[in-house]
């Protein structure tokens, strides 16, 4: 064997298969079911031309189907220079056991283009992304019943109101139409809520698992949220949304981000909000005044702290680097940020890893929630907000009248009446909805693990929940 010869990391669809075989064997399942929810059902290469700059480009995109266990299926589209298929069939296979893990009626799908956003105009960008739905509509790979996309990594708002627009275009006979895709803009369908929906989620997560003695004992950490010293690893939605809330809703001390161009250090707690404007303004997080720089971004992931959060790339955490992590514990914000070498080799060293496929599925929650509201066609609250104020405001009159009644000199403070008295908007009912998805997912994993000795950590014990459910409804359609 050569030692000079480079490392070779598993790749992710590797490594996602790896993580699901460990949990299957576990289980006992029927013969040939094991390899029928491993495997992906389909995976589709478009590739089309438009004409722009006064030539034609051709591009090349993706629609992964992992499985049809349930339908539709559910997935992002990203745009990115390096997607291919191995990558979407992966991150489709971690949709399907995510979607299951937190009982959603899914199944799991995803999608991409192979392009570099930032190297195209807006009016390219939409002329692009129109053509690209009008090749996933001929193949039925986007439609309200079979096939949902939602943003991803490159994606966004905007371009899923472009997919929506066309979609409705070439099928303007469809009522439903406006939910063919999530994360849509609020005026064309969407949901109060999404953008922060998956960072949100993370935030959920983190308080469950603080809620949550025996999981808090493992990672060797104690008390609450408020102090304690987080790395975020990208500056994207997720990872701001989720340093944003932790720093300000929680007293978290985010102490240092890493961005492409290096990463900024603050042992008191850098200001997140400041911090992406910067990021917004330069590009990077070179020259914020807020922190310390240093150009090795990757330096940033062993540094001294309580909890690390990956939020950027798959990958980020592998045996190279896996036995520098001083954190113990880690929230894998972003998808398969952990390589499979890794995740043993943080298990093995004590660290309490919580996985991608619980902790980042506050994003196709959300869009499960817009999903429905699309085929309602009323948004959340609107027929009870008003009935809910009035029944508030009886009670409360109830209880002022009373105390006058019987001389008792008390009434109910102006900041309780004014939170009492305001019935829920959407917005409420939807991080309501969230936070109880995402305590209820995490009560299952750790009851799982508790409950077998055999499980050796949340992942697994995640995986297991997932693939349970997902044979059960196999099971029921005879298969």
């Amino acid at each position: 064997m050569n030692d000079s010869a480079p490392l070779q990391h598993p790749s992710f669809r590797d490594s996602v298969d790896q993580m699901f075989t460990r949990a299957a064997r576990l289980l006992d399942l029927g013969p040939g079911l094991e390899e029928k929810i491993r495997v992906c059902n389909s995976t589709y290469v478009v590739r089309f031309g438009v004409r722009l700059r006064g030539r034609i480009h051709t591009f090349t995109g993706y629609r992964s189907v992992h499985s049809e266990h349930h339908e539709p299926v559910k997935g992002g589209i990203r745009y990115a220079s390096n997607v291919d298929q191995d990558e979407v069939e992966a991150l489709a296979a971690l949709m399907t056991y995510k979607c299951s893990l937190v009982d959603l009626p899914f199944g799991g799908a995803k999608g991409g283009l192979s392009l570099d956003p930032r190297d195209w105009s807006e009016d390219e960008l939409e002329k692009i992304t129109r053509r690209f739905t009008y090749e996933l509509s001929r193949r039925r790979l986007i439609s309200p019943s079979q096939n949902v996309p939602a943003p991803d990594m490159g994606t966004g708002e905007r371009e899923m109101a472009w997919m929506a627009d066309a979609y409705k275009r070439l099928h303007p006979e469809d009522i439903d139409a406006r939910a063919c895709v999530t994360g849509k803009p609020l005026g064309l369908g969407g949901i109060a809520g999404r953008v922060e929906a998956t960072g949100r989620g993370v935030q959920y997560a983190l308080r469950e698992l603080f809620r949550t003695p025996e999981v808090l004992a493992a990672a060797g950490l104690s008390g609450g949220l408020d102090g304690q010293r987080i790395v975020v690893q990208g500056l994207g939605n997720v990872g701001f949304h989720a340093a944003q809330f932790l720093s300000t809703e929680d007293g978290a001390r985010i102490i240092a981000v890493a961005e492409r161009d290096g990463a900024v250090i603050n042992p008191e707690g850098l200001n997140i909000a400041l911090l992406r404007e910067h990021l917004r303004e330069t590009g990077g997080v070179r020259g914020f005044d807020g922190g310390e720089y240093i150009a090795d971004s990757a330096a940033a992931l062993a540094l001294d702290c309580d909890i690390l959060i990956p939020a950027a790339m798959e990958g980020a955490i592998h045996a190279g680097n896996a036995g520098q992590i001083k954190a113990r514990l880690v929230m894998e914000a972003a998808n398969g940020p952990t390589t499979a070498e890794a995740d043993r080799i943080l298990r093995e060293r004590g660290v309490v890893i919580v996985p991608d496929l619980y902790a980042n599925a506050g994003g196709v929650t959300v869009s499960y929630f817009e999903w429905v509201k699309n085929l309602q066609q009323i948004s959340f609250g609107r027929l009870e907000r008003r009935l809910e104020e009035h029944r508030h405001q009886m009670l409360v009159e109830e209880l002022e009248r009373l105390s006058a009644d019987r001389d008792l000199g008390w009434t109910l403070s102006e900041g309780f009446k004014q939170k009492y008295l305001r019935g829920a908007g959407e917005l409420e009912l939807v991080r309501s909805g969230l936070d109880d998805t995402m305590r209820a997912a995490f009560q299952q994993m750790v009851t799982v693990r508790a409950n077998d000795s055999r499980i050796p950590d949340l992942r697994t014990a995640a995986y297991m929940v997932a693939i349970r459910r997902i044979a059960a409804s196999y099971d029921a359609l005879g298969l």
